[in-house]
């Protein structure tokens, strides 16, 4: 192993105005221009590649194996837990379901905490150690925290992880198994960013800005390494390394595909693949800066104030400069950027699931119904090599381990205000309404969960009326009188929220009990709003479960 200690071979340049620094404990971006999305420099004259390509194939699986060209003097230093080398898998069903003859999956579920943020944590990790760090700040929607926080535990590294309060629970509680500090914030991503940047300047601590953003693109870019490897041994007989036609990823911040064009960038040099790959970005419809503006052709995103997607982990609603990357990236190489919904998203979990075994988070079924979608246009052609970056799992940590004492909160909503009574069920809150209901107006657009609805209601002796649409259901409750009105939030054009304010607002209906049943992650203001308004406020999943309506009918009785 070729090691860089005692060299000066590692340097910062700021991809603005190209300004160079050295990798120290003070970096928090450019200097000169104060741009924060810094690249790692290397002479790569010092590496005679057919050596290095030997030296490789006799190391263990893992990034570290490519260590000649990650951001780290001694070797000493690396902190990992046995990140990378994870499995390109080829699909067989789903590929032959969308009539792709080459559809590989890059299984990143497989990293130490089932995300491919792992690879950002150990070489994160690894480079604060290096220079002295011993506590970091850091914003995060789930997996990045979750990563550092171990990798910071087996490094003696303490964490401050500040999440929006979108973030999913269980994230927020793996991250404190691990011992960070969690401090949950009632505002949007973007808005944790900037308290958590206050937070570490009041406190005088490492705020993982400038390494964060080295970190992502020179970790990430090992993901194209490998992946070159492996096509190159399933595809040509490891005679040589290969780059796919397409690489797709959901996009948040979008530093993954960017440090993955970087690899393949830095392969062309060492002549070790012949092209760049094509990129597929697939935001989520709900915050998909990216993909207006692109539709638009600027190459600057207006930010998204409001993001409208209960998938956290891709609620980020200004990307900033790495767009414009991903932009020119496009431009010059090919790509498209394409967004999905978030029941799009849903649908495609259950499809991977049972074509092709891998249970995936949201943020990777995003990308996989942007496949679909890029597919059925035609971006895609049916012999194209493509690769989706499968980046995580779906498992939650367990949730009871350490009890209700894991996080603080910190409300910087427009309004403080008084949440809705937690529920355990439809069952016990259904104690606040009327035992003698009898009568159901259902207004659901999802016909599977309809459905469901109206048969256990029916079974238990319910009359029961089901509208698929807001519109059509304030005409039957205006029409029966029902006893109870059920709704979903998110239909088109009348959605939910209308539906209630209409109710609320006629003398004559405003008295009929509302119980709201949404997979929406509400935002603080749309919870207030409700506050008033709504008899119950239930969360359901991808799907309604037949236990918890079946509960809620015992309650009719």
């Amino acid at each position: 192993m070729l090691t860089h200690k005692d060299t000066n071979r590692i340097e910062l340049e700021c991809i603005n105005c190209h300004t160079r620094i050295p990798l120290t404990k003070s970096v928090a971006g450019c200097p000169q221009c104060g741009e924060n999305i810094l690249e790692a420099r290397y002479d790569l004259s010092l590496i005679n590649v057919q050596e290095w390509l030997k030296a490789i194939k006799q190391r263990g699986r893992g990034l570290w194996r490519y260590f000649e060209v990650l951001p780290l003097y001694d070797p000493a230093n690396i902190v990992s837990l046995g990140e990378g080398g994870t499995p390109l898998v080829k699909s067989r069903a789903l590929a032959s379901m969308l009539g792709l003859r080459n559809l590989f999956i890059k299984d990143e579920r497989q990293g130490p905490t089932a995300s491919f943020k792992d690879r950002q944590a150990t070489v994160a990790i690894s480079a604060m150690k290096e220079i002295g760090v011993d506590s970091v700040v850091v914003a995060s929607t789930g997996n990045v925290a979750i990563a550092y926080a171990a990798y910071g535990a087996r490094a003696g590294i303490k964490l401050w992880a500040f999440f929006p309060s979108l973030a999913p629970a269980e994230k927020m509680r793996e991250a404190a198994v691990y011992g960070a500090e969690v401090i949950k914030i009632t505002g949007t991503y973007d808005q944790t960013k900037e308290i958590a940047a206050r937070y570490a300047k009041r406190q005088g601590l490492f705020l993982d800005r400038g390494i964060k953003s080295v970190a992502a693109i020179e970790a990430m870019k090992t993901m194209a390494y490998e992946i070159a490897e492996q096509l190159g041994e399933q595809l040509e007989g490891g005679q040589r390394w290969r780059s796919p036609d397409w690489f797709i990823q959901g996009v948040s911040g979008g530093m993954g595909p960017i440090g993955v064009g970087k690899g393949f960038r830095e392969m062309i040099d060492f002549g070790l693949v012949d092209k760049m790959p094509a990129m597929g970005m697939v935001q989520s419809t709900g915050c998909a800066p990216m993909v207006e503006a692109f539709n638009r052709g600027q190459r600057i995103a207006t930010p998204v104030e409001d993001p409208q997607t209960i998938i956290s982990t891709l609620a980020t609603g200004n990307p900033g400069r790495a767009y414009e990357l991903l932009y020119d990236y496009v431009a010059k190489y090919g790509g498209h950027f394409t967004s999905a919904s978030d029941e799009e998203a849903f649908h495609a979990t259950r499809l991977v699931a049972r074509n092709d075994g891998l249970s995936v988070e949201p943020a990777t079924a995003v990308a996989f119904a942007g496949l679909f979608k890029m597919v059925r246009e035609g971006v895609i052609k049916p012999d194209d090599v493509v690769v989706v970056n499968c980046s995580g799992h779906t498992m939650p940590v367990e949730t009871q381990i350490l009890g209700d004492q894991w996080q603080r909160s910190v409300d910087v909503s427009e309004r403080a205000h008084t949440p809705l009574p937690p529920q355990e069920g439809l069952a016990s809150a259904m104690e606040q309404i009327d035992a003698q209901v009898r009568r159901v107006v259902v207004i659901e657009d999802t016909p599977d969960a309809a459905r469901l609805i109206r048969r256990v209601l029916q079974a238990k002796g319910a009359e029961v009326h089901l509208a698929h649409d807001g519109a059509t259901g304030l005409q039957i409750v205006r029409q029966m009188r029902p006893d109870l009105v059920i709704t979903d939030l998110m239909m088109p054009n009348v959605d939910g929220f209308e539906v209630i304010d209409t109710l609320k607002a006629d003398p004559d209906l405003q008295h009929i009990p509302v119980v709201v049943i949404t997979a929406k992650e509400l935002t603080a203001k749309e919870r207030a709003r409700l506050n008033s308004q709504v008899d119950l406020l239930l969360q359901k999943g991808s799907t309604i479960d037949e236990d918890v309506i079946e509960n809620l009918v015992d309650k009719l009785n």
